[in-house]
């Protein structure tokens, strides 16, 4: 804590009788409960804690019942199942979660959590760049740590999310943060992880859907990828060259991208466009992940064969084709699993967000393998991203995860009572929970 010229003209002013020494004693005492407030907040990570009794889903498809998880510096260094496990005072805080769940974090890809507030606000919008190609703008320094939305998310269980760009035809890069933080450097987990890309639609539906006004087709679609193909060759030509006379910001954040170091994400919904933009990631040499992927089931045996990762987009929608199976969406999850495709799950938004548990439980009643639901918003997100160390509960891993008082899948019964972040536990509070306490208050509601 550090005081202002503003307090100490205040000190001076209100401490005439005293001397100066006496008036830099106050400073002093002041400062020194600051850093020894500080050092007590800092040091709740080291904090040795055991979760015992619980059901335990490690994100890595097995269940362990009277599970115990212990860590200790934000590290896990105990998972086992053992109802007979004995506790001494070298385990720490024991929490007792019998009848409860125990998961990792959840872990939010494809969303601008933190880059907006209020959607009719412009001023408190900040997720799109001006242009059409922007691999320079970066997510991540103007991601919000103070945003009240995150809290809303954070309640549910999500401890990550991948904080991405919008707009324009090459948005620009994405990042991955804890939902905890100070500010963007704090909250940072890995910086510009990846570039995206809105890849052009060959088709437009005209209208809206509840006046549809037919389908009109893009006659400008192969010159506007011939112009992505062009930046792209462009930009590895200036990445490979010695020299340079002069920089080029939007070449230079392109950087990574041709060793595969940074992943090139690719918004496409129909066969066709995301056919023409794998065929454009095997001509460039490009690490791709489709995203969107409306019509990916269609061509799901080509998708496992060529090992191209998947990330779905939200399953609460009508089917993109009038000619689809009602629940063509809701069973999509499933048909990717048995052709042996690696697919997330995602909630494209902010607030949205909050209901990503439950777009992998509606995932698990069409089809899929509940396990394997929870790893798509788990471990397979963090194997995507590239994260080391979180997204399962193994020893060695970061002690990032949640307990649950029911499935965490199922909106009826999931309430989220504990989350830790690399051991740290965090405050599940936010502005919706404390305008709920305090109209029940005010009108006596238990």
């Amino acid at each position: 804590m550090r005081i202002s010229v503003v307090e100490a003209t205040k000190i001076l002013f209100y401490s005439s009788l005293k001397t100066f020494d006496e008036v830099l004693n106050i400073v002093s005492m002041k400062f020194s409960f600051s850093l020894l407030l500080f050092s007590f907040l800092f040091s709740a990570n080291g904090q040795r804690i055991t979760l015992k009794g619980g059901t335990l889903h490690t994100g890595d498809g097995k269940v362990l019942e009277n599970a115990v998880v212990s860590f200790d510096n934000g590290i896990i260094n105990i998972v086992e199942s053992n109802p007979l496990f004995k506790t001494d005072e070298t385990l720490g805080k024991i929490i007792d979660c019998k009848g409860k769940h125990i998961y990792p974090s959840l872990i939010a890809m494809n969303t601008y959590l933190g880059l907006s507030e209020v959607e009719s606000v412009r001023a408190t919008n900040d997720q799109v760049e001006t242009g059409s190609f922007n691999p320079n703008a970066r997510s991540i320094i103007a991601y919000n740590t103070d945003s009240k939305v995150i809290g809303t998310v954070r309640s549910n269980g999500i401890l990550y999310a991948q904080i991405v760009p919008q707009g324009g035809r090459i948005s620009g890069s994405s990042s991955v943060v804890k939902l905890d933080g100070w500010n963007w450097e704090d909250a940072s987990e890995k910086q510009d992880e990846g570039i995206w890309i809105s890849w052009s639609q060959m088709y437009s539906r005209k209208g809206w859907w509840a006046d549809p006004q037919g389908i009109e087709i893009n006659k400008d679609y192969d010159k506007q990828v011939q112009e992505l193909k062009d930046f792209f060759r462009e930009a590895a030509s200036y990445h490979y060259a010695d020299k340079h006379e002069k920089k080029n910001l939007r070449f230079e954040a392109m950087r990574g991208v041709f060793e595969k170091e940074k992943t090139v994400f690719v918004r496409a919904s129909y066969v066709k466009e995301m056919q023409h933009a794998i065929a454009f990631a095997e001509e460039l040499n490009l690490k791709l992940v489709l995203v969107g992927a409306e019509d990916s089931w269609r061509i799901a045996d080509e998708l496992a064969r060529k090992k191209i990762a998947v990330v779905l987009g939200r399953l609460h929608e009508v089917p993109v084709n009038e000619d689809d199976d009602i629940d063509r969406i809701y069973k999509t999850p499933a048909t990717l699993q048995k052709a042996g495709v690696v697919f997330a799950l995602s909630m494209p938004g902010f607030w949205q967000v909050r209901n990503l548990p439950f777009v992998a439980g509606s995932a698990a009643a069409y089809g899929l393998d509940k396990e394997v639901a929870l790893q798509s918003i788990t471990s397979t997100p963090a194997a995507i991203l590239g994260l080391k160390n979180v997204g399962t509960i193994a020893v060695g891993n970061k002690a990032s995860l949640i307990v649950s008082e029911g499935d965490v899948l199922d909106m009826r019964t999931s309430i989220i009572t504990l989350a830790f972040i690399n051991g740290k536990e965090i405050d599940l509070s936010n502005k919706q929970t404390e305008l709920q306490d305090k109209y029940k208050e005010k009108y006596g509601i238990k």
